[in-house]
């Protein structure tokens, strides 16, 4: 950024060319040890080190391996502690341990090797036949060798999972709000039973979660990813780094993760509910949810939404916000879950330009077709997910009749011809709610629309919903409906529902 005279401060801005980096492929100007990414601003790609390196990305050797070890720069020196020792790596770095000491994952320290059965054995060996000795000796060797290469398959595991670049971007600057921590795969196998199957919460695309119980008797959630998907390591990361900026009494909490396994672990609060799909859709709860119970979760997610697009340290889109990541604990208070898919947005952004992931039936159109990410693609989420409370219907469901499959075009069109009485869940409306229920509806047609300029913001919806339930006379937002919008809406729907499922649910695996 520089001054100019007589004018404001200007930023450099560009890119290379006039492709991405999927259509540049290995014809691209990237130096070694850098990475490709499309241009946010404009056409073109950028290149940009990868982590634990430095440099000049353009050169062609010019990301140089940053020493960890030596380097007195907060955002990349090691933490190492104790009597472990930095080794510094490719990319990132270890922290070692003197013989006779075992490395401690959580504080990255030395802790001493339990001895005792060893000198143990010892003894009982004395006095005994060579052949004996011999065999013990040989016994011996082999344990410690499986040991040593259980400790060296953790480390593995370890930087396999992405800790080395975790551990370097948790302890960058920046503000963080959550205490991450480390857990270890011994403590897993204990806290599940061995991954017992009377212990799985939930199964789906994303991995598998189990209930797993703590040495202090405290109930989690542990979310294990699938196998030989890489694509999850990366998730995992964002997951984690997402959640450090976040504390919001409505949001999942994440205690912290193992990354000695084969597959990271997400370790979280135990929430004991179910999720809110489950409700609607009684597969699981018998309970049915009142108007009241509705209202006030759609006000405890647009408001933790509120809250992660505008008061959050760092904003954040949800990207993934549908009823089966809303989950509901003993007294039905709404937590939103799965940020697998979030994204962190630059205070000097506005928007991004991802790849497109979503759940059809709540994926925003205009993200679908542009791949511009903004907070009005998680309002468009939370509209669906409001008609869902309002009819008890899922947002997409091809066992319906072809005219009521999708719920957004099939809300709007019995909106507009003004027969909501159709499709409003009969066991919540009476005639001391009607008005409220028929606002409800008009607010969720408006986060729906086409266009994300014409969506409310979630503060606006949050502060639109809270007045429902303190007032009985409200503005209508009727005056801004007009009908050639909603015919626009209801043709986009069916241009998207061939397209495959790109999305989680839960802890991310609950379907």
């Amino acid at each position: 950024m520089r001054e100019c005279s007589g004018g404001g401060p200007q930023v450099l801005d560009w890119s290379i060319g006039n492709q991405t980096c999927k259509q540049v492929g290995s014809a691209s100007i990237c130096g070694q040890n850098s990475v490709c990414l499309d241009s946010t601003t404009r056409t073109g790609y950028n290149c940009k080190c990868k982590a634990g390196y430095d440099g000049n990305p353009y050169l062609q050797e010019g990301c140089r391996d940053i020493n960890e070890c030596t380097n007195s720069s907060p955002i990349h020196r090691h933490n190492c502690s104790g009597s472990s020792t930095c080794v510094n790596t490719m990319g990132h770095f270890l922290c070692s341990c003197p013989s006779g000491f075992d490395l401690n994952a959580t504080a990255n320290g030395c802790m001493r090797q339990h001895k005792s059965e060893n000198h143990r054995s010892i003894i009982i060996v004395l006095g005994k036949p060579p052949s004996l000795v011999l065999n013990f000796i040989l016994c011996e060797l082999k344990r410690r060798m499986r040991h040593m290469k259980n400790i060296e398959l953790r480390k593995q595991f370890f930087e396999q999972n992405g800790g080395g670049v975790l551990r370097q971007r948790l302890s960058g600057e920046g503000p963080s709000n959550v205490d991450v921590k480390i857990f270890t795969e011994e403590g897993m196998k204990k806290a599940t039973n061995g991954y017992e199957a009377s212990r799985i919460l939930g199964q789906g695309g994303q991995g598998t979660v189990y209930k797993g119980i703590l040495p202090d008797s405290s109930v989690v959630a542990i979310k294990k990813s699938r196998l030989g998907d890489s694509s999850q390591v990366e998730q995992f990361i964002n997951e984690v780094l997402v959640l450090s900026q976040i504390n919001h009494r409505n949001v999942v909490k994440l205690l912290g993760c193992c990354l000695e396994t084969e597959v990271p672990l997400l370790v979280y609060e135990f929430v004991t509910n179910g999720t809110l799909f489950d409700h609607l859709d009684g597969s699981l709860f018998n309970s049915s949810l009142t108007w009241e119970h509705r209202l006030r979760i759609a006000i405890e997610v647009a408001g933790t939404l509120a809250y992660l697009h505008s008061s959050a340290s760092i904003p954040v889109i949800h990207r993934d916000i549908k009823t089966a990541n809303i989950l509901l604990d003993e007294n039905l208070t709404a937590k939103v879950a799965d940020f697998g898919a979030s994204k962190l947005i630059p205070m000097n952004k506005e928007q991004l330009t991802t790849m497109v992931q979503g759940t059809l039936g709540y994926l925003d159109p205009e993200y679908f077709t542009t791949g511009l990410l903004n907070e009005k693609s998680d309002v468009y989420s939370f509209g669906v997910v409001l008609m869902e409370l309002l009819s008890g219907q899922k947002a997409l469901c091809f066992e319906r009749p072809e005219y009521s499959r999708h719920l957004v075009s099939y809300f709007s069109c019995a909106t507009k011809e003004k027969r909501l009485n159709e499709i409003i869940d009969s066991q919540v409306m009476n005639e001391y709610n009607r008005r409220e229920i028929l606002e409800a509806a008009l607010i969720s047609v408006e986060c729906t629309r086409l266009m994300g300029e014409e969506r409310p913001r979630m503060k606006e919806v949050a502060a639109k919903l809270e007045g429902l339930r303190v007032s009985e006379t409200k503005h209508q937002w009727s005056d801004r409906y007009t009908e050639p919008r909603v015919n626009e809406q209801l043709s986009y729907v069916e241009t998207i529902s061939a397209q495959g499922d790109m999305s989680s649910s839960g802890y991310a695996s609950r379907m």
